[in-house]
């Protein structure tokens, strides 16, 4: 994780290492959330990803550094979902694990490494969403949707952001964070659209 990081604040050009870290674990949250809404809605299965199964080189670049060779599905607990699935084997799983070595490499927030996750996963869901939509599946959009927010839930993620109905038919849920991913520091500057800082309330005067 330590070259990782250094990696990637050589390719953002910033020397600092908050920026670098919170941008090197959402890139790999948003990549382990995608896989996992992804196949939950469109096959009813979450694959196994935590453990020796996965695979990472961090001095490539997406979509070379992660790769799953023999993939394999998570066994349906008793009485549990796929909420659940997600939640055990991938926030609580590689996520988790990979928080804590981010911080320990890194003193950057521990709730803001968890809004990123939870940004990477609203993320996730409007693409997917979209693209149901866009094939003729609303049955899968809204099975999305239920699942993100469901996840959205867990402790870990809980209080990070919120997440709402989209506006026009068929819209995609839109999420606003109660944190700062802190990319806006790194030249040119700019805020990601479900940013804190973009939506923060107006100041009484």
């Amino acid at each position: 994780m330590r070259a990782r990081v250094e990696t990637v604040a050589e390719r953002l050009g910033t020397e600092d290492r908050r920026v670098a870290a919170s941008v090197a674990y959402q890139g790999i949250a948003g990549r382990l959330l995608s896989v996992a809404l992804g196949s939950a809605v469109l096959t009813g299965e979450v694959p196994a990803l935590a453990g020796d199964r996965l695979r990472w080189h961090p001095a490539r670049t997406a979509p070379d550094d992660l790769w799953l060779p023999g993939p394999a599905a998570l066994p349906h607990p008793a009485g549990g979902g796929l909420a659940d699935l997600i939640r055990a084997h991938v926030l609580h799983g590689p996520l988790a694990d990979l928080h804590r070595i981010t911080r320990a490499v890194v003193p950057v927030s521990g709730r803001l490494l968890w809004g990123n996750a939870a940004s990477s996963l609203a993320g996730s869901l409007r693409v997917l969403h979209a693209w149901c939509h866009d094939q003729g599946r609303p049955g899968d959009a809204a099975r999305a949707t239920a699942l993100a927010r469901a996840v959205l839930g867990d402790p870990l993620l809980r209080g990070t952001g919120t997440l709402a109905a989209g506006g026009p038919p068929h819209a995609a849920p839109s999420f606003v964070r109660s944190t700062c991913c802190l990319y806006y520091r790194v030249l040119p500057g700019g805020m990601c659209g479900d940013c804190v800082l973009r939506h923060a309330p107006p100041r009484v005067r």
